[in-house]
Protein backbone atom coordinates (compact mmCIF):
# COMPACT_ATOMS: atom_id res chain seq x y z
CA UNK A 1 0.00 0.00 0.00
CA UNK A 2 1.42 3.46 -1.10
CA UNK A 3 0.40 6.85 0.41
CA UNK A 4 1.51 10.27 -0.16
CA UNK A 5 0.59 13.09 2.56
CA UNK A 6 2.06 16.77 3.00
CA UNK A 7 1.17 18.71 5.47
CA UNK A 8 2.37 22.06 7.25
CA UNK A 9 0.25 22.03 10.21
CA UNK A 10 -3.18 23.47 8.97
CA UNK A 11 -3.44 21.77 5.37
CA UNK A 12 -3.39 17.96 5.46
CA UNK A 13 -3.28 16.38 1.81
CA UNK A 14 -2.91 13.21 -0.11
CA UNK A 15 -1.41 13.08 -3.21
CA UNK A 16 -0.87 10.39 -5.62
CA UNK A 17 2.57 9.24 -7.34
CA UNK A 18 2.68 11.13 -10.05
CA UNK A 19 2.30 14.55 -8.48
CA UNK A 20 4.98 13.87 -5.97
CA UNK A 21 6.21 17.20 -4.05
CA UNK A 22 8.39 18.48 -1.99
CA UNK A 23 8.23 18.06 1.39
CA UNK A 24 5.91 15.25 1.20
CA UNK A 25 5.46 12.48 3.53
CA UNK A 26 5.49 8.74 1.55
CA UNK A 27 4.17 5.89 3.62
CA UNK A 28 4.99 2.51 2.58
CA UNK A 29 2.93 -0.49 4.16
CA UNK A 30 3.66 -3.55 2.80
CA UNK A 31 4.52 -2.67 -0.48
CA UNK A 32 5.21 -4.51 -3.65
CA UNK A 33 8.43 -4.38 -5.32
CA UNK A 34 6.96 -2.39 -8.46
CA UNK A 35 5.69 0.32 -5.63
CA UNK A 36 9.56 0.23 -3.93
CA UNK A 37 11.13 0.88 -7.23
CA UNK A 38 9.10 3.33 -8.15
CA UNK A 39 9.54 5.48 -5.22
CA UNK A 40 13.42 5.31 -5.41
CA UNK A 41 13.27 6.43 -8.62
CA UNK A 42 11.25 8.82 -7.44
CA UNK A 43 12.58 10.22 -4.50
CA UNK A 44 16.29 9.24 -5.39
CA UNK A 45 16.41 6.63 -2.09
CA UNK A 46 18.67 3.60 -2.38
CA UNK A 47 16.36 0.48 -3.00
CA UNK A 48 18.28 -1.18 -0.37
CA UNK A 49 16.82 1.43 2.12
CA UNK A 50 13.23 0.90 1.27
CA UNK A 51 13.72 -2.93 1.44
CA UNK A 52 15.34 -3.20 4.47
CA UNK A 53 12.14 -2.77 6.82
CA UNK A 54 10.52 -5.40 4.92
CA UNK A 55 12.68 -8.06 6.77
CA UNK A 56 11.19 -9.24 10.14
CA UNK A 57 14.72 -9.92 11.29
CA UNK A 58 16.18 -6.44 11.10
CA UNK A 59 17.94 -4.76 13.53
CA UNK A 60 17.72 -1.13 14.43
CA UNK A 61 20.54 1.41 13.03
CA UNK A 62 21.07 4.11 11.11
CA UNK A 63 22.88 4.10 7.67
CA UNK A 64 23.81 7.59 5.46
CA UNK A 65 24.37 7.38 1.85
CA UNK A 66 24.84 10.42 -0.20
CA UNK A 67 21.63 11.70 0.01
CA UNK A 68 19.85 9.41 2.24
CA UNK A 69 19.60 8.72 5.81
CA UNK A 70 17.86 5.43 7.18
CA UNK A 71 16.78 5.07 10.57
CA UNK A 72 15.76 1.67 11.22
CA UNK A 73 13.69 1.21 14.80
CA UNK A 74 11.77 -1.80 15.76
CA UNK A 75 8.05 -0.62 17.36
CA UNK A 76 5.65 -2.65 19.56
CA UNK A 77 2.36 -4.07 18.28
CA UNK A 78 -0.19 -6.25 20.33
CA UNK A 79 -1.37 -9.74 18.50
CA UNK A 80 -3.93 -10.53 20.64
CA UNK A 81 -4.83 -9.72 24.14
CA UNK A 82 -1.91 -11.45 25.72
CA UNK A 83 0.47 -11.38 22.52
CA UNK A 84 2.77 -8.56 21.62
CA UNK A 85 5.10 -8.71 19.23
CA UNK A 86 7.73 -5.89 17.43
CA UNK A 87 8.04 -4.89 14.06
CA UNK A 88 10.95 -3.12 11.91
CA UNK A 89 9.95 0.07 10.82
CA UNK A 90 11.97 2.61 8.12
CA UNK A 91 11.93 6.15 8.62
CA UNK A 92 14.14 7.49 5.41
CA UNK A 93 15.24 10.93 5.01
CA UNK A 94 16.22 12.57 1.90
CA UNK A 95 16.92 16.51 0.68
CA UNK A 96 13.36 16.61 0.13
CA UNK A 97 10.85 13.78 1.47
CA UNK A 98 11.03 11.65 4.22
CA UNK A 99 9.45 7.75 3.96
CA UNK A 100 8.28 5.62 6.20
CA UNK A 101 8.38 1.56 5.39
CA UNK A 102 6.68 -1.22 7.72
CA UNK A 103 5.40 -4.60 7.15
CA UNK A 104 2.14 -3.50 8.37
CA UNK A 105 -0.01 -1.02 9.24
CA UNK A 106 1.07 0.03 12.93
CA UNK A 107 -0.50 2.39 15.71
CA UNK A 108 2.50 4.35 15.94
CA UNK A 109 2.24 5.90 12.41
CA UNK A 110 -1.39 5.59 12.12
CA UNK A 111 -1.12 8.56 15.00
CA UNK A 112 -0.23 10.84 12.34
CA UNK A 113 -3.26 11.43 10.80
CA UNK A 114 -5.66 14.64 9.70
CA UNK A 115 -7.14 14.50 12.91
CA UNK A 116 -3.71 15.32 14.39
CA UNK A 117 -2.61 17.38 11.58
CA UNK A 118 -1.58 20.67 13.90
CA UNK A 119 1.25 18.21 15.69
CA UNK A 120 2.96 17.75 12.91
CA UNK A 121 4.88 18.88 9.81
CA UNK A 122 6.00 16.76 6.91
CA UNK A 123 7.89 19.75 6.12
CA UNK A 124 10.05 19.78 9.04
CA UNK A 125 11.60 15.65 8.74
CA UNK A 126 13.94 15.92 11.51
CA UNK A 127 11.41 16.55 13.84
CA UNK A 128 9.17 14.48 11.89
CA UNK A 129 11.28 11.78 12.95
CA UNK A 130 11.97 12.33 16.65
CA UNK A 131 8.09 12.53 16.89
CA UNK A 132 7.71 9.15 15.53
CA UNK A 133 10.68 7.74 17.49
CA UNK A 134 8.33 9.65 20.66
CA UNK A 135 4.88 7.77 19.53
CA UNK A 136 6.75 4.32 19.79
CA UNK A 137 8.36 4.88 22.40
CA UNK A 138 5.13 6.05 24.44
CA UNK A 139 3.25 2.83 22.94
CA UNK A 140 6.00 0.29 24.64
CA UNK A 141 5.53 2.14 27.57
CA UNK A 142 1.21 2.03 27.49
CA UNK A 143 1.50 -2.34 26.05
CA UNK A 144 4.17 -2.61 29.41
CA UNK A 145 1.12 -1.44 31.49
CA UNK A 146 -1.55 -3.12 29.54
CA UNK A 147 0.86 -6.23 30.08
CA UNK A 148 1.64 -5.49 34.34
CA UNK A 149 -2.53 -5.28 34.24
CA UNK A 150 -3.17 -8.49 32.57
CA UNK A 151 -0.27 -10.32 34.71
CA UNK A 152 -2.08 -9.48 37.82
CA UNK A 153 -5.79 -10.89 36.20
CA UNK A 154 -3.95 -13.88 35.72
CA UNK A 155 -2.09 -14.55 38.78
CA UNK A 156 -5.74 -13.81 40.75
CA UNK A 157 -7.44 -16.60 38.31
CA UNK A 158 -4.31 -19.04 39.01
CA UNK A 159 -4.47 -18.57 42.83
CA UNK A 160 -8.20 -19.68 41.85
CA UNK A 161 -7.43 -22.38 39.71
CA UNK A 162 -4.45 -24.32 37.98
CA UNK A 163 -5.75 -24.11 34.34
CA UNK A 164 -3.12 -24.28 31.31
CA UNK A 165 -5.43 -21.61 29.74
CA UNK A 166 -3.77 -19.32 32.12
CA UNK A 167 -0.32 -20.71 32.08
CA UNK A 168 -0.18 -19.99 27.97
CA UNK A 169 -1.52 -16.35 29.11
CA UNK A 170 1.78 -15.67 31.11
CA UNK A 171 3.71 -17.39 28.95
CA UNK A 172 3.02 -15.09 25.96
CA UNK A 173 3.21 -12.21 28.00
CA UNK A 174 6.39 -13.38 29.17
CA UNK A 175 7.88 -13.56 25.28
CA UNK A 176 6.56 -10.31 24.68
CA UNK A 177 8.67 -8.93 27.50
CA UNK A 178 11.67 -10.68 25.58
CA UNK A 179 11.10 -8.86 22.79
CA UNK A 180 10.65 -6.02 24.20
CA UNK A 181 14.02 -5.64 25.71
CA UNK A 182 16.09 -6.67 22.97
CA UNK A 183 14.26 -4.00 20.55
CA UNK A 184 14.63 -1.36 23.21
CA UNK A 185 17.73 -1.77 23.66
CA UNK A 186 18.51 -1.70 20.13
CA UNK A 187 16.48 1.75 19.85
CA UNK A 188 18.52 2.68 22.31
CA UNK A 189 22.06 2.39 20.54
CA UNK A 190 20.12 4.03 17.76
CA UNK A 191 19.20 7.10 19.71
CA UNK A 192 22.61 7.76 20.78
CA UNK A 193 23.67 7.48 17.16
CA UNK A 194 21.41 10.15 16.96
CA UNK A 195 23.26 12.38 19.75
CA UNK A 196 26.23 11.38 18.17
CA UNK A 197 25.39 13.08 14.98
CA UNK A 198 23.99 16.21 16.56
CA UNK A 199 27.35 16.45 18.20
CA UNK A 200 29.42 16.47 15.85
CA UNK A 201 27.62 18.10 13.19
CA UNK A 202 27.40 14.69 10.60
CA UNK A 203 24.97 14.81 8.05
CA UNK A 204 23.83 18.27 8.81
CA UNK A 205 22.15 18.54 5.25
CA UNK A 206 20.11 16.00 6.07
CA UNK A 207 19.48 15.10 9.64
CA UNK A 208 19.00 19.26 11.17
CA UNK A 209 18.65 19.37 14.88
CA UNK A 210 17.33 22.69 15.87
CA UNK A 211 17.26 23.80 19.47
CA UNK A 212 13.66 23.14 19.43
CA UNK A 213 13.94 19.59 18.51
CA UNK A 214 16.78 18.80 21.25
CA UNK A 215 14.37 18.94 23.81
CA UNK A 216 12.09 16.70 21.82
CA UNK A 217 15.15 14.06 21.10
CA UNK A 218 15.89 14.12 25.32
CA UNK A 219 12.22 13.46 25.68
CA UNK A 220 12.47 10.48 23.57
CA UNK A 221 15.61 9.43 24.83
CA UNK A 222 13.65 9.09 28.58
CA UNK A 223 10.71 7.55 27.13
CA UNK A 224 13.18 4.73 25.62
CA UNK A 225 15.23 4.60 28.98
CA UNK A 226 12.20 4.28 31.21
CA UNK A 227 10.54 1.77 29.36
CA UNK A 228 13.70 -0.02 29.36
CA UNK A 229 13.52 0.10 33.05
CA UNK A 230 10.06 -0.89 33.08
CA UNK A 231 10.28 -3.61 31.03
CA UNK A 232 13.39 -5.09 32.91
CA UNK A 233 11.49 -4.88 36.38
CA UNK A 234 8.63 -6.90 34.03
CA UNK A 235 10.63 -9.32 33.30
CA UNK A 236 12.03 -10.52 36.40
CA UNK A 237 8.64 -10.46 38.35
CA UNK A 238 7.33 -12.41 35.58
CA UNK A 239 10.11 -14.47 36.31
CA UNK A 240 9.81 -15.11 40.02
CA UNK A 241 6.01 -15.44 39.24
CA UNK A 242 6.97 -18.06 36.74
CA UNK A 243 9.01 -19.85 38.95
CA UNK A 244 6.53 -19.58 42.48
CA UNK A 245 3.79 -20.83 40.37
CA UNK A 246 5.57 -23.71 38.90
CA UNK A 247 6.57 -24.68 43.01
CA UNK A 248 3.38 -24.14 43.71
CA UNK A 249 2.10 -26.92 40.92
CA UNK A 250 4.91 -28.94 42.09
CA UNK A 251 4.02 -28.70 45.63
CA UNK A 252 0.12 -29.63 45.04
CA UNK A 253 1.24 -32.77 42.80
CA UNK A 254 3.12 -33.99 46.31
CA UNK A 255 -0.07 -33.40 48.05
CA UNK A 256 -2.15 -35.11 45.85
CA UNK A 257 0.28 -37.87 45.15
CA UNK A 258 0.63 -38.10 49.03
CA UNK A 259 -3.49 -38.61 49.50
CA UNK A 260 -3.69 -40.80 47.35
CA UNK A 261 -0.83 -43.22 48.62
CA UNK A 262 -2.40 -42.52 51.80
CA UNK A 263 -6.19 -43.91 51.09
CA UNK A 264 -4.16 -46.79 48.84
CA UNK A 265 -2.64 -47.71 52.17
CA UNK A 266 -6.22 -47.35 54.50
CA UNK A 267 -8.32 -48.98 51.72
CA UNK A 268 -5.94 -52.18 51.15
CA UNK A 269 -5.83 -53.04 54.85
CA UNK A 270 -9.82 -54.07 55.26
CA UNK A 271 -9.16 -55.35 51.21
CA UNK A 272 -6.67 -57.48 53.36
CA UNK A 273 -8.14 -58.86 56.70
CA UNK A 274 -11.08 -59.68 54.48
CA UNK A 275 -8.88 -61.98 51.93
CA UNK A 276 -7.48 -63.90 55.05
CA UNK A 277 -10.94 -64.91 56.19
CA UNK A 278 -11.54 -65.46 52.68
CA UNK A 279 -9.47 -68.43 52.99
CA UNK A 280 -10.26 -71.88 52.32
CA UNK A 281 -8.69 -72.84 55.77
CA UNK A 282 -9.76 -73.26 59.19
CA UNK A 283 -9.61 -69.37 60.59
CA UNK A 284 -11.59 -68.05 63.76
CA UNK A 285 -14.85 -67.66 64.03
CA UNK A 286 -15.63 -70.02 60.61
CA UNK A 287 -18.39 -71.92 61.67
CA UNK A 288 -19.15 -72.33 65.22
CA UNK A 289 -19.54 -68.43 65.82
CA UNK A 290 -22.85 -66.48 64.91
CA UNK A 291 -21.12 -63.55 65.11
CA UNK A 292 -18.39 -63.82 63.13
CA UNK A 293 -18.77 -61.43 60.26
CA UNK A 294 -19.08 -58.98 62.78
CA UNK A 295 -16.17 -59.62 64.44
CA UNK A 296 -14.08 -59.42 60.99
CA UNK A 297 -15.55 -55.91 60.32
CA UNK A 298 -15.05 -54.88 63.93
CA UNK A 299 -11.12 -56.01 63.17
CA UNK A 300 -11.03 -54.61 60.19
CA UNK A 301 -12.44 -51.18 61.26
CA UNK A 302 -10.31 -51.21 64.27
CA UNK A 303 -6.71 -51.55 61.73
CA UNK A 304 -7.91 -49.16 59.54
CA UNK A 305 -8.79 -47.05 62.27
CA UNK A 306 -5.03 -47.20 63.93
CA UNK A 307 -3.73 -46.65 60.85
CA UNK A 308 -5.54 -43.60 60.12
CA UNK A 309 -4.64 -42.33 63.63
CA UNK A 310 -1.22 -42.95 62.57
CA UNK A 311 -1.13 -40.62 59.19
CA UNK A 312 -2.81 -37.94 60.85
CA UNK A 313 -0.50 -38.01 63.48
CA UNK A 314 2.36 -37.93 61.37
CA UNK A 315 0.43 -35.31 59.19
CA UNK A 316 0.69 -37.52 55.70
CA UNK A 317 -3.34 -37.40 55.60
Amino acid sequence: MLRIYKNDGINYQEYDLNSLTRNAWVNLVNPASDELVLIAEKTNCPLDFLKAALDEEERPRIEIEDDSALILINIPVMLSETSYDTLPLGIVITTENIITVCLENNPVVLEFNEYNRRSFNTAKRTRFLFQILYKSATYYLRYLRQISRLSEQIEVDLRRTMKNKELFELMDLQQGLTYFTSSLRSNGIVMDRLLRIRSNNQCRHLIQIHEEDEDLLEDVIIENNQAVQMVEMYSRIFTNLTDTFASIISNNLNMVMKFLTSMTIILAIPTMIASFWGMNVNVPFRDSNPYGFGFVVAIAALVTGTAVYILIRRKIL
